[in-house]
């Protein structure tokens, strides 16, 4: 399986301006800037692009996890931030919370820690991943 996307970016790095498409169309010509990676402006930027693609890489390996081990998750929500700091990721720090009938805590952090460590993205990530995980 391949997937992919496209940026296009015009100009200098500081006062420039991209666009970033994928192959589903979600993103079709999405604005990035330098202003909305490393200030507060409008459009998206890599970071981001990465906390959401670790975020539901993660969610979706953490039911893959639940179910082989014989529970059905009734809701998993998860979020991420990405920490970029002298020019690399430092961190990716993953944060669920599950509604997961029938599990116990520990049970449910083992799980949650195998996703963390197998997921396609955390492997790609040269990082520090952290996890917080909680049931509701």
């Amino acid at each position: 399986m391949k997937r992919n996307a496209t940026a296009v970016w015009n100009g200098s790095g500081k006062e420039g301006n991209g666009t970033v498409s994928t192959q589903s169309t979600v993103l079709t010509g999405a604005q990035y800037s330098y202003k909305s990676r490393f200030e507060e402006g409008v459009g998206t930027n890599p970071e981001e692009l990465i906390a959401a693609a670790h975020a539901g890489c993660f969610s979706m390996k953490l039911s893959f996890v639940l179910g082989a081990a014989g529970f059905t998750p009734d809701k998993i929500e998860t979020s991420c931030d990405i920490t970029l700091e002298a020019g690399a990721v430092i961190t990716s720090d993953i944060k669920v919370t599950a509604s997961v009938p029938g599990i116990t805590a520990e049970k449910f952090l083992e799980c949650a820690n195998d996703a963390k460590a197998n997921c396609p993205i955390s492997k790609l990530l040269n990082c520090n991943i952290t996890l917080q995980a909680t049931l509701a």
